[in-house]
């Protein structure tokens, strides 16, 4: 190294001053591209040596046992601590006796049992033309008197005098066509309850579910002003009961 420096300085007395200082400054700059070269190989070697260190710390700390001394314990010591266990039988309760039902007690009555009586019967009369007969009356069963209930379901269901089909003739005839209903093209059945009583007469008249623009009010018009109906009967018995009936709008 030195003869090499000798020989650069000889030269570089020999060279020209420019020449001279180019020489000096590509010297400097190898020689801190040496030292740099030499500061890194040092780091890492450093770190290599610490990362070492640290594994070797870390592998002594977890393989690392502490010898305590460990007592010996009699295992007959420790038997005679804990007490007998007694065995403790188990205690078997019988169930009370199911309680005993008396059967009931059957009696057998005959089907037929011969009533004897004792009647006298007089066959030794003499009838003449002055005997009077009395008449025997039989008194008849009181009429079940009918009250004013309104019946839902009965056997004969009240009907128009002179049937449906006058009946319709009768509606179709006497129905005005609301305007309304006409002019928005409305169509369809207006069902109405009402209460036919023992006469025949119609009355509360109630639309159920109509279609409005005025057909309800016209259905309605047109029943109370209607013929009268024959009442629904009951066990032969004109009553009162609740009718539904539908009536159908149609445009013509």
């Amino acid at each position: 190294m030195m003869t090499t420096t000798a020989s650069r300085s000889s030269n570089a007395s020999t060279l020209p001053p420019q020449a001279n200082n180019n020489h000096t400054a590509t010297s400097i700059l190898e020689d801190k591209r040496g030292r740099t070269t030499k500061d890194k190989e040092q780091q890492a070697l450093w770190k290599a040596i610490g990362l070492a260190v640290s594994l070797g710390l870390v592998t002594i700390a977890f393989e690392w046992k502490s010898a305590e001394p460990a007592e010996l314990v009699e295992l007959g010591a420790l038997d005679s601590e804990f007490e007998e266990l007694q065995d403790i039988p188990l205690t078997m309760q019988t169930p009370p006796p199911p309680q005993q039902i008396a059967q009931p007690e059957i009696i057998e009555v005959p089907d037929e049992e011969d009533i004897q009586e004792d009647l006298e019967v007089n066959l030794d009369v003499e009838v003449t033309e002055e005997t009077v007969i009395e008449e025997v009356v039989f008194e008849e069963a009181p009429e079940e008197e009918m009250s004013d209930e309104i019946f839902l379901i009965v056997e004969e269901t009240a009907t128009p005098v002179g049937g449906m089909t006058e009946f319709y003739k009768y509606f179709s005839k006497n129905l005005v066509y609301p305007i309304p209903a006409r002019q928005a093209g409305i169509e369809g059945k207006v069902y109405l309850q009402f209460v036919v009583d023992k006469n025949g007469n119609v009355s509360n008249v109630q639309v159920v579910k109509g279609i409005g623009f005025g057909c309800d009010e016209e259905a309605i018009r047109v029943i109370k002003k209607g013929p009268k109906w024959n009442p629904a009967k009951q066990r032969g018995r004109a009553v009162n009961s609740r009718v539904t009936f539908p009536l159908h709008f149609r445009l013509t």
